[in-house]
């Protein structure tokens, strides 16, 4: 049986019955828990979960997923979010992760829009202002995001990862939190996306450096379980340009019609995965190979058994197709 992304269904809006599965597998009294890493829950789950509840219109989900959230991740002395809580131990890592925080940002204000709750207006503000005083840094190629307030600034090289990027998210908190900050760290990440096109398929791998001006990859030299989500991020937030999605297509399009669509591939050397991508990369590939035609999205049906990241990616993908229709 050979592989092809037209799986299932053409693109809809978010189905009500996808977002109570996910919640039945995945939310326990407010608390998203990753499975295939030990039933920890981190603030890119807990984020992702209060925008996937928005969008189904769940305030009282909403309600949980951000109590518990701020009781026991928002823990820091300023207001971001330890990214890493353990059910033994509690917060394992008061470090923070970035796009966790701009998911739990974004979200709140998003919910303050739909709701008219003044209390997540109000969360939302602090959370946006503590990114811009504490993840941004301006070099000599414009204000990046670091991925975290420790452990990633070493001298003259700065560890970068460019999904965490997230447009609409920073499209959002530049509204809320007005500042030319973000405006910049829009278009640094756009043009650092557009550099970083390594080995035969040009695409970004999962980390990289910022050293001298110059771009590197870095950890493996993989583009994969972060980097697939940078091609959903620019067609999300509306900054795709066909030269910027122009390899995340080539790559994906090589494997239309063939059994296996892996989940990695090495940018230096072009080795890659020998097993299959789950369908949550299925379906930000789908999406990606459809653009800019996005009614012509078909997405892979909805299949929590895959895991948590998969059924975010999935639901995710379902999710930027409804903005963009908006």
């Amino acid at each position: 049986m050979s592989f092809t992304l037209v799986l299932a269904h053409p693109a809809i809006a978010l189905a009500s019955e996808d977002w109570v599965q996910f919640k039945t597998a995945f939310i326990s009294n407010g608390r998203v828990v990753d499975v295939g890493q030990n039933g920890i829950s981190h603030t890119e789950g807990q984020g992702m979960a209060l925008l996937l509840a928005l969008q189904n219109n769940d305030p009282v989900a909403f309600s949980q997923i951000w109590n518990w959230t701020q009781a026991n991740l928002q823990v820091r002395d300023d207001k971001l979010f330890a990214w890493s809580w353990s059910p033994k131990v509690g917060v394992n890592d008061m470090n923070n992760a970035s796009d966790g925080d701009l998911f739990i940002a974004w979200a709140l204000s998003r919910a303050y829009s739909q709701w008219k709750e003044p209390g997540y207006l109000f969360a939302a503000i602090q959370v946006s202002q503590s990114i811009r005083n504490k993840l941004l840094r301006k070099t000599s190629r414009g204000t990046v995001l670091l991925p975290g307030a420790i452990g990633f600034e070493k001298e003259d090289v700065l560890k970068l990862n460019l999904s965490y990027w997230v447009f609409p998210a920073i499209t959002e908190l530049s509204i809320l939190d007005p500042s030319p900050e973000w405006e910049d760290l829009r278009l640094t990440g756009l043009q650092l996306i557009q550099e970083a096109q390594f080995g035969k398929w040009h695409l970004p791998s999962d980390w990289v450096s910022l050293q001298n001006n110059v771009i590197s990859a870095v950890d493996g030299d993989r583009f994969g379980y972060d980097a697939v989500r940078i091609p959903l991020y620019l067609i999300w937030g509306q900054q795709a340009t066909p030269s910027s999605i122009n390899p995340f297509q080539s790559f994906w399009g090589s494997f239309t019609g063939k059994s296996l669509l892996p989940p990695w591939v090495n940018v230096n050397t072009g080795e890659l995965a020998t097993y299959n991508a789950s369908s949550g990369f299925i379906s930000v590939a789908a999406l990606t190979l459809a653009y800019p035609n996005l009614d012509l999205t078909q997405l892979p049906s909805f299949n929590p058994s895959q895991g948590y990241y998969s059924s975010m990616l999935s639901l995710f993908t379902k999710l930027a197709l409804e903005d963009l229709k908006k």
